[in-house]
């Protein structure tokens, strides 16, 4: 009996290469989330980092992924304790915030993170 071989896998090299071989329903967030963190950090150098989306700037700025039910924002830096509160609602770690599949992404609490984390990493 011949063996099956898997389907090859699409090799990932950019952060759009990411978002398109992400589940269908998880790409409009990870474009929002991508969106938001390009424009709370334009200066921030987007990459890959452990198979997932991630952006530099004088230091690790904050990762996203997507996942079977949700898409993940992991939050770095002091920013966590000063938005806690706000944080709350989805929070699942310390550092990690889920958004349910088809969910609206919380804007202003990602641009806070984000522009709180890169002034963090500019002083």
């Amino acid at each position: 009996m011949p063996t099956k071989r898997a389907a090859p896998r699409r090799r990932i090299e950019t952060v759009a290469d990411y978002i398109a071989a992400a589940p269908a329903a998880a790409r409009p967030m990870l474009r929002e989330l991508r969106r938001l963190v390009r424009r709370a950090a334009p200066d921030a150098e987007e990459k890959l980092s452990y198979r997932m989306p991630y952006y530099h700037q004088n230091g690790r700025v904050a990762y996203f992924a997507a996942h079977t039910h949700h898409v993940s924002l992991y939050a770095m830096g002091r920013a966590k304790a000063a938005f806690a509160k706000e944080m709350a609602p989805y929070r699942s770690s310390a550092s990690t915030l889920r958004f349910p599949i088809g969910t609206r992404i919380p804007a202003r609490l990602v641009t806070k993170l984000i522009r709180a984390r890169v002034a963090e990493l500019a002083s």
